[in-house]
């Protein structure tokens, strides 16, 4: 063959160099189960790439004989002279090959050439800017003043995260035991594992959060959360499912912006960073055909581990997923499970393996260790999504309203469904439009399954209740009893994500005479489904700052060691104004109560319930802060504000001239322990004469 000759063969894809276990065929998006039964042989209307988007592809299962199960089709159809040709390169090669091909995409080709003489690696960081400045609009509101802003209701959740990551300083600078804590609900203390401590990004978070403060990690960790999690998908999708820049874009966008995942970013960085979600993924289906399953199931292993110290419910949800797919595929074509089920049973069992060795403590300490807890609160078992809740708009984007959606959610953080009419339209469509390809039946399958679950026991049309839902059933097993089943629709939204990539690949490769009028028609139909559910800034709120009292330390002239300050009101699930003070301080001072999870009477194996054990002096001083009127007080009431602040090893407590309802509280306080003093910004009460156990 002359230089000529070679010069005008098609180049390869790019993904075509690499191994076997990493790359699949341009006609078989899933890769999945190569062997006996090819994917190809799932579809009667065969897709073929158009010229004038990028490197032409020779599809293996046309151009070879079937291969092996332990060897990738791309292998053996990559033409070796032409591995490093760039795509511009390619595009001008195939045009002079091609005499044939019609005026109209010849000339469709400069409008595009701009897009396709940049490398894959530019390509990439555009997209990625591109998805950065998405989330920084997101949190822009945030970043005007991080200390400062909160989101509107619920205050509790980034309250609970600043504390875990000011925990995590402790890890790093001082060695602290990172599992449990005592630095609130003094003396009982807090099982972080069973907390979503955050530890994989609290730690690395660490540099921030001393030069910053926590609240700067807070929202630097949601910014790239949802960036991080858009681009995670969109490199995984371009590299293994699709290969139109726009498709693997546009599931990648889906997969970081929904309306779930724009519900939790205001409350739970923990939920939205599902950047080692895409890979994980693929992991697992990489062990169908792996040729080194010990390897891969090990490397499996590793994310899995990293994985549970961000959220072990994400994680779980994954593992279903997973399995669930997998399931769809076999039952369709079982013909696959022959070349699978080796190299896949090797690799879990090596993930299970490794990853029990490197969880086994951790997840001890969480199911078995001090403050642990089986199962849930009665109050977020039944959380559930409503039927309708799928076809409006969610609150935090451009077509939501908040007032509409109040009975479709169990509250504006658990928006986990809300993809609009046109989207949920669409969606159906493209399940229609492409039902002959089995990874889109097997996906359909798979997001149907859990949109149900995620409607939880009692399956409800505009907050009327219909009938019971299969989770009545499921909530009784080991592990889903932690499950707050509205987050099922989660896995629903990456599954509409992967099906927008699919949608736009497979139209954007027809190849009519009309080629631009369908690809125009392409970007239209995105836009309908994905405009009125445009991400917007997130709603704010101001609160009140952190006292001078504490910023300025004038706090370490009372607090000893093993004694602690108590904020007024004492800190609930409905009043984490003293977490954020610890957290300010890094953690330095013990605080009673708090917002977190702990067994309902404080032993080890009781449900789970918010908050720990029940005080009832800090009751009475929470409806002060929240009514304003304070109530008649007795010899008895006070002894047993006494014996509490024993209990708590109380030093001093502080009231902030600013907090709501102050005149009221500082009377009753007042009352119970007699005169306070007003200090730069607080009122303080010097109690250590009352608690000490030595007078």
């Amino acid at each position: 063959m002359t230089p000529a000759e070679s010069r005008a063969l098609p180049a390869p894809h790019p993904e075509s160099a690499v191994g076997s276990d990493e790359m699949v065929s341009y006609r078989t998006p899933a890769g999945l189960f190569v062997g006996p039964a090819a994917l190809t042989s799932t579809s009667t209307t065969p897709t073929e790439a158009p010229r004038a988007t990028g490197p032409t592809v020779t599809a293996p299962a046309e151009t070879a004989a079937p291969a092996p199960a332990d060897t990738a089709p791309a292998e053996t159809a990559a033409p070796a002279p032409t591995e490093t040709a760039a795509p511009t390169e390619t595009v001008a090669r195939t045009e002079t090959a091609a005499p044939a091909e019609t005026a109209e995409s010849v000339a469709a080709v400069p409008s595009q050439v701009w897009w396709r003489r940049w490398t894959r690696r530019r390509q990439h960081l555009a997209v990625g800017g591109l998805f950065l400045l998405a989330a920084l609009w997101v949190t822009s509101r945030i970043w005007l003043d991080p200390s400062g802003r909160v989101a509107s209701l619920y205050t509790g959740d980034p309250a609970q995260v600043q504390f875990f990551l000011a925990h995590s300083v402790r890890v790093v600078l001082h060695g602290e035991y990172p599992f449990y804590t005592e630095q609130f609900n003094y003396p009982d203390g807090v099982n972080l594992m069973a907390n979503t401590a955050v530890l994989a990004l609290g730690i690395p978070m660490v540099p921030v959060t001393l030069l910053f403060g926590p609240a700067v990690s807070f929202v630097v960790l949601v910014t790239l959360g949802l960036a991080g999690t858009a681009m995670a998908w969109y490199l995984m999708l371009s590299r293994h499912l699709v290969r139109t820049p726009l498709a693997a874009a546009a599931g990648g966008w889906f997969c970081g912006f929904s309306p779930a995942m724009l519900s939790h970013a205001s409350w739970h960085p923990n939920i939205i960073s599902q950047f080692l979600l895409p890979f994980i993924v693929w992991r697992v289906l990489v062990l169908t055909r792996s040729t080194r399953p010990v390897r891969d199931g090990a490397l499996l292993a590793l994310l899995v581990a990293v994985q549970a110290f961000i959220n072990e419910e994400i994680l779980l949800f994954t593992a279903l997923a997973c399995g669930v797919f997998l399931l769809a595929v076999l039952v369709q074509e079982p013909a696959r499970w022959r070349a699978a089920w080796r190299p896949l049973g090797a690799g879990v069992a090596t993930c299970a393996v490794l990853a029990g060795a490197l969880l086994a403590y951790p997840l001890y300490v969480q199911f078995a260790g001090p403050m642990a807890y089986h199962g849930l609160s009665d109050a977020v078992k039944d959380y559930g999504n409503d039927i309708a809740a799928f076809f409006a708009p969610g609150s935090p984007t451009l077509g939501g309203n908040q007032r509409a959606n109040i009975n479709l959610a169990p509250n504006y953080s658990e928006e986990n469904a809300f993809f609009g009419w046109s989207l949920s339209l669409i969606a159906i469509g493209i399940v229609v439009w492409l039902r002959r390809e089995l990874i889109v039946r097997a996906l359909a399958a798979t997001g149907l399954l859990f949109a149900v679950l995620s409607l939880g026991e009692r399956v409800s049309w505009w907050d009327r209740e219909l009938v019971s839902g299969p989770w009545q059933v499921l909530v009784r097993l080991p592990l889903l009893d932690a499950v707050v089943p509205t987050r099922f629709g989660l896995i629903t939204s990456v599954v509409v994500g992967l099906l927008l990539a699919l949608a736009v690949e497979r139209a954007w490769a027809l190849r009519p005479a009309e080629r631009r009028t369908v690809r125009t028609l392409t970007a239209a139909g995105l836009a309908f489904a994905l405009l009125p559910i445009a991400p917007m800034p997130l709603r704010m709120v101001s609160r009140p700052p952190v006292p001078d009292f504490i910023t300025a330390d004038r706090w370490r002239a009372y607090v000893g060691p093993d004694q602690t300050l108590v904020p007024i009101p004492v800190p609930s699930m409905g009043n984490t104004h003293g977490m954020r003070w610890a957290a300010a301080t890094n953690l330095d001072f013990k605080i009673p109560g708090g917002y977190f999870l702990a067994p309902r009477n404080g032993n080890t194996g009781d449900a789970g319930r918010f908050g720990g054990r029940p005080s009832g002096v800090g009751q009475m001083l929470e409806e002060v802060a929240t009514t304003g009127r304070t109530p008649k007080l007795d010899d008895r009431q006070r002894r047993r504000f006494a014996d509490e602040l024993r209990h708590w090893r109380a030093a001093i407590l502080v009231l902030p001239l600013r907090q709501q309802n102050a005149e009221p509280l500082r009377r009753t306080v007042e009352e119970l322990v007699g005169p306070g003093r007003q200090e730069l910004d607080v009122w303080v009460w010097d109690v250590r004469a009352l608690t000490d156990r030595s007078v």
